[in-house]
């Protein structure tokens, strides 16, 4: 089978985290330090309990529910905006995400909790990295060389055990170009398909003719 990528090979596992009483002017200043949008509260075990993100901090400077400085009713909002540490500030519960997910699966979950990361956990629930979507589109923006060699060397080599050079493949912009032989017509759609598989790949332009039709 395919190596698929998952959330354990996309993720960032040097994490900046921050612990329910980290006061409220250390929580703006890490995450402005460094350049992300938010940051899990973990607990003294290393668990995540919460995130806080910059939309979190704006609440808290415009003293109001809404970062865009509306009135609002919601009093767990209303919390928000008054909070001192990164407890008070953070939603919670917090959603995780684990390593062995597929790219896929922790897309189909960012969307569905409307967030843009997703602290992951391991089988003791203790935090072992982050992945945003940035981290997940990138599975799917690699090089076209990358794609090439997963192409010859795990589809056509490994699985279809073809002899080298009997397809040559050719990647531009995500696009797979296949030409030459494959033994017999029903391995035609069965090369397409694989190729699509591929992590990265727009689409497959394939002009393959069987050696054997009968």
């Amino acid at each position: 089978m395919l190596h698929r990528r998952t959330v354990g090979d996309v993720m960032t596992e040097e994490v900046v985290t921050l612990r329910p009483d980290t006061p409220f002017q250390e929580v703006a200043a890490l995450l402005d330090a460094n350049d992300i949008v938010a940051a899990p509260v973990v607990d003294d075990d290393g668990a995540p309990v919460g995130v806080v993100s910059a939309s979190d901090v704006l609440r808290h400077e415009t003293g109001m529910p809404d970062p865009q400085g509306q009135d609002g009713s919601d009093e767990r909002a209303w919390g928000k905006a008054r909070a001192r540490t990164a407890g008070a500030l953070m939603s919670s519960p917090v959603f995780t995400a684990r390593a062995d997910w597929t790219i896929p699966r922790a897309a189909r979950e960012l969307r569905k909790r409307h967030v843009k990361q997703l602290p992951v956990v391991g089988d003791d629930g203790l935090l072992t990295g982050i992945v945003s979507r940035s981290d997940l589109l990138d599975a799917f923006v690699r090089p076209d060389v990358e794609i090439r060699n997963e192409v010859e060397q795990d589809v056509l080599g490994r699985i279809l055990g073809l002899d080298e050079g009997t397809v040559a493949v050719d990647v531009r912009d995500g696009v797979v170009a296949l030409r030459g032989h494959v033994p017999e017509p029903r391995l035609v759609p069965v090369v397409v398909g694989l190729c699509q598989g591929v992590d990265g790949v727009v689409a497959v332009d394939a002009h393959l003719a069987a050696t054997r039709t009968g």
